[in-house]
Order: structure tokens, then sequence, then C-alpha cells
């Protein structure tokens, strides 16, 4: 396995920003990270967890450290605009991009709730509480959240491109503009809906500061880096400690406001101190990553970046019967020293199991490779309506039955009902993604 990755990193075009592929890998590690310690599991007559946030305190400051998901939509908005260009030079139109660029994210998702769902079936069949089964399920569908979000920007990447080429850095400062309407709606009692377009104008502002950096209108030097980082850091600490935002930058239970659920103007800053940090480092990043071996495992690391994100909380669920159940693990009670050396076994064997996982279902993403060049002569004026309707239901149904997912085990539903829920959102996500496919193969010629 890896002499191939050590080929193709040999291989790597001049030109590609590699500090960009470590920033994304980084970013996925630390998400990882945050969500394993974060989790606090409890077993007595049932099963019970939380987040360690409910506990105690000085956890939350330690939330800017590992919400990195920002970095991630600021990579993706940096790669996103770097590949429609290409893509676009070489004859290819915005419709043959998305699909292309999407087949990385769809694949790897469906491969996982194919086995999601048939691992549940299988528990179900042998009699195990439907209630237990439905949790299950919920907890390893947690990452699904952010593909909703990704999904969407990705799809509205020629829109923020042309609005970036009109506008240059007025496109995210309205957007955080309209982020901050959203909050205030919140704070002040006023429409819910002004609120829930957070979770896409935020997220798209971030995207859209990941496209600045790409068409030069962010320069990876100090003079536009420490300013950001200054500021924002700034911003995030009078929007937080005095108020009115909480100081964790993840869900807090128990928190009137939160500031990922929907996000708030309080991540924002976080993100712009985040992206402050990337384009210090650029520089620095880049010469390290021109060596073979750093470089080599940057690759490595890519190659399987959404196999670790689907499959790191399905870990979770395993290690909970493996390790709480079978009584191998105590329960001290959380963010006690004990609490605090007993993370290392649970990380190991977290690691373990997720490299398991990696091992088994890789293959999948790997698959997808690159976006092939467009046939010579093929043009955007050769895409069908026909391609663009069932290209936009596609993707409607595969947001859709991610949000109906990831919201089932949030909604109060009678347990027993969660496998039920389950099963309905999941097809409605395969009839989207076999849509995807059928567009992807119409549009080849």
């Amino acid at each position: 396995m890896f002499t191939p990755l050590r080929r193709t990193a040999e291989r790597t075009p001049p030109g590609r920003d590699r500090h960009i592929d470590l920033l994304r890998a980084v970013a996925i590690a630390l998400v990882v990270l945050g969500h394993w310690l974060a989790v606090v599991v409890t077993y007595g007559e049932r099963v019970g967890g939380d987040t360690i946030l409910a506990f105690v305190s000085w956890a939350r400051p330690l939330t800017w450290l590992f919400q990195v998901m920002p970095v991630f939509f600021l990579v993706g908005g940096f790669a996103g605009a770097a590949s429609l260009g290409s893509y676009r030079r070489r004859g290819g139109d915005a419709i043959g991009w998305f699909l292309c660029r999407t087949d990385r994210l769809i694949r790897p998702t469906t491969a996982f709730l194919l086995a999601l769902g048939g691992a549940a079936l299988l528990t179900l069949l042998l009699g195990v509480d439907p209630a237990v089964v439905g949790m299950g399920v919920w907890l390893a569908c947690l990452p699904l959240w952010f593909l909703i979000a990704y999904v969407t920007v990705v799809l509205l990447t020629p829109i923020l491109l042309a609005l970036h080429r009109r506008a240059g850095l007025a496109v995210p400062a309205a957007l955080a503009v309209a982020v901050a309407f959203g909050d205030a709606a919140r704070l002040l009692g006023g429409p819910a809906v002004l609120g829930t377009a957070n979770y896409l104008l935020a997220w798209a502002a971030v995207y859209q500061l990941g496209i600045a950096w790409r068409e030069g209108a962010l320069p990876a030097c100090p003079r536009v880096a420490v300013p950001m980082i200054a500021g924002g850091l700034t911003a995030l600490v009078l929007l937080t400690v005095p108020g009115p935002y909480p100081v964790s930058m993840v869900t807090d239970p128990g928190g009137r406001l939160q500031n990922t659920s929907p996000p708030t103007l309080a991540l924002l800053a976080l993100a712009v101190t985040q992206t402050g940090i990337a384009l210090l480092l650029h520089e620095r990043g880049g010469r390290m990553l021109r060596r073979t071996r750093p470089w080599t495992a940057v690759v490595a690391a890519n190659s399987v970046i959404m196999t670790v994100f689907l499959w790191h909380m399905t870990a979770v669920v395993i290690a909970v019967p493996a390790l709480y159940m079978t009584g191998l693990l105590p329960q001290p009670p959380p963010g006690s020293a004990a609490w605090l050396l007993l993370r290392v076994p649970w990380l190991a064997f977290l690691t373990a199991t997720l490299a398991v996982l990696v091992v088994l279902f890789a293959f999948v993403e790997r698959r997808g490779g690159p976006c092939p060049a467009p046939e010579a002569g093929r043009s955007g004026a050769g895409t069908g309506a026909r391609t663009v309707a069932v290209t936009l239901a596609g993707t409607g149904l595969v947001v859709a039955g991610l949000l109906g997912a990831a919201l089932t085990g949030a909604q109060g539903l009678p347990a027993p009902m969660l496998p039920v829920h389950f099963a309905v959102y999941f097809a409605v996500y395969f009839a989207g993604a076999a849509l995807l496919r059928a567009a992807r193969s119409a549009h080849r010629p």
C-alpha cells in the first residue's frame, strides 16, 4: 500500500498547494481526537452517555483547540475554487465538476450507511433492544451533520466563486452580517427560521474565505495573517467571556445558546482566527512538505480522510460493549484524575478499532480518484436539462436523508421507533445517491 502512495506523492503536480492537504488532514485528526476525548460512557442497568462538558467547566475553553471544522470548510473553499477552475479550463462545466467532486463524498458515505444499516438489521434480528440499536445508529451518524452543509456549499461553489470575482471579501463580510442577524433573532426571540439559516450562511462564509485565499484576496503573509489572528481572537474573547455567547465551541448540554447548532458569530470569530493561523504557517508547511516522507504521510491521510471521519464514532459504538459492558474499564467520576488516566486505554482501543474499519472500507473512497479531464470538445453546453434536474433532485434527497438521520436521535421519539425512522431516512439518502450516480453516468460521454 505504501509504495503506490509514495508513487502518487512523487507524481504530485508542481503547482499543487500541499499546505492545504496538510490542513485538511490535521483538521480531521483533531475533530476525531476531540470527539473521542469528550465522550463520557456510563453503564448500569442500561447504557448511557454524555459529554465531558456536562461535568467540568475547565473543558470548555479547550474546545477552541478541537473545534477545527472551520478549517475543513476553509480548505474546501480553496480546493473547490482551484478544482473548478482547472476543470473549466479543460472544457468541463459546473455540473460535471460537481458530480465528480461529490463522488469522493457520496461513495464512502453510501458504503457507511449500507454497512451501518445492515449491522443494525442484524442486531435487531438477534433480539437486541430496538432502543439500544437506535441509539447506537444515532451515535454512529453524528458525523453526518458536517456532510449536510458541505455538500450544499460544494453545489453552490460556482455561484460563490462568481460572487467573489464580483465583490471580493465583501461576500464573506455580508454573510457574517447575516449570521449576526440570525443570532439576534435567536437572542431576542424572533423567528426561529432566521437563526436556522445560519447552518448554511456561517459555513458558506468560511468556505468563501477559502475561495478568497485561492483567488489571492487573502495572501499568505504575516501582514494579513497576524491582524486576522489578533482580530479574530479578540472578537472571540469579547463575544464569549462576557457573553452573550457560550465559551464552548461545541454543543454544551444545558446551554440556552449553542455555538454550533446553528453556527454563530462567535464560531465565525474562531474561523477568522484559524484562517489567520493557516495563512501564517503556509510557507513553513510548504517547505516541510517538499520532503518526500512527510508529504507521503499527508497523501496517505487524505486518501482515507472521509473513511476516517465517517467511521470514527462507529468505533465508539463498538468500544462501549467491548470495554464497559464487559467491565474491562471502570467508571470513575468524569473529569477526575482516574478518568483522565483511563483516556489512554480508551483512545488506544478506539484507534485500533478505527484502523480495522479503515482497512475494511477505505477501498471505496480510494476508488473515487481525482476528476478526469473532460473529453476534448465537450463543453458545458452539452449538459442537458434532464441531467441538471436529476443532479439537483439527487442532491436534495441526499441532503434530506442525511438531515433526517442526523436529527432522529434528537427528536425525542419513542426508542422503539428510532430504527424505523433511520430506515426511512436511509432510504431517502439511497434514492438521492442513485440519482446522482445516474446523472454521473449520463454526463460521461
